[in-house]
């Protein structure tokens, strides 16, 4: 520090709000989950995301807690290994925002989907100059998000992008691909819990400062998956309307997994 400055120093585990210390995470359905808003994770992603690519930091992972998520974590002990080496669980479910309001001892902000936290940050990438790579879906899908992006978003530049389908024996080489891009955030969406088994797998060989798992986040870009009407999204049935929507390929993850997770968070209502 220089000149005066005072150094406020903040107990560890939590954040001064001004109405005292606010808790960095509430577990929710036996999973610890951020309490940050969905404006201040873009703000701490577009900020730190660079100084820890440029530091040679190992990345930090950052990935979604939903209803889906909290039924794989009590019955996929490899999913539930991998989730438990996330930096950061951010709320990407309305059900995990309203848990959090009736059962944790602090409210998580708001609901950070993550396709509002990708889009809401993309004038800011573009502004700080954070380079983004896209790591999923088809090879058209993945096409034409990058396009869609970069139309829309003067100035933003992605580091670059691949489609989500590779053997096992080229993994190393999709690696190499991401490397000699050097991304500040590295964005993958290959869904649950491919992702996060990818992520966790390879973190100390992945230069970027951030990866942040995004499942079919691509596809919402494009509109090869609608998104649901905004009143919907506000009253946590944005899952009804993907069922609807596409019923061949979640209405029987949502079925089954959905009356679980609310089980989980009343199970683990007291912590």
């Amino acid at each position: 520090m220089h000149g005066s400055a005072t150094t406020i120093e903040l107990p560890v585990g939590g954040r001064d709000t001004g109405e005292g210390v606010q808790p960095e995470s509430v577990r929710i359905g036996g999973v610890p989950v951020s309490t940050l808003s969905l404006a201040a994770l873009i703000d701490k992603m577009l900020a730190e995301a660079p100084r820890r690519r440029a530091a040679g930091l190992a990345p930090l992972l950052v990935f979604d807690c939903n209803g889906h998520a909290l039924s794989l974590n009590a019955t996929d002990p490899g999913y539930a290994a991998d989730l438990a080496k996330a930096d950061l669980v951010h709320a990407d479910g309305q059900v995990i925002v309203t848990a959090s309001r009736r059962f944790a001892p602090a409210p998580i902000a708001d609901r950070s989907s993550t396709t509002d936290m990708f889009i809401d940050s993309l004038p800011g990438a573009a502004e700080r100059k954070v380079r983004y790579y896209l790591l999923g879906a088809t090879e058209q899908v993945n096409a034409d998000c990058a396009a869609r992006i970069t139309g829309s978003t003067p100035g933003l530049e992605l580091a670059g992008r691949r489609n989500g389908f590779w053997k096992p024996e080229d993994e190393a080489a999709v690696i190499e691909e991401i490397n000699a891009t050097a991304p500040d955030v590295l964005w993958v969406g290959t869904g649950k819990p491919r992702e996060q088994a990818f992520a966790v797998r390879n973190r100390d060989r992945i230069k970027a400062g951030w990866i942040v798992t995004c499942g079919g986040l691509f596809n919402y870009i494009t509109g090869d998956y609608p998104r649901a009407p905004m009143w919907m999204q506000r009253a946590g049935l944005e899952w009804l309307h993907r069922m609807a929507t596409n019923p061949r390929h979640l209405a029987w993850r949502y079925i089954t997994t959905n009356p679980h997770a609310l089980w989980l968070i009343w199970k683990h209502r007291n912590g």
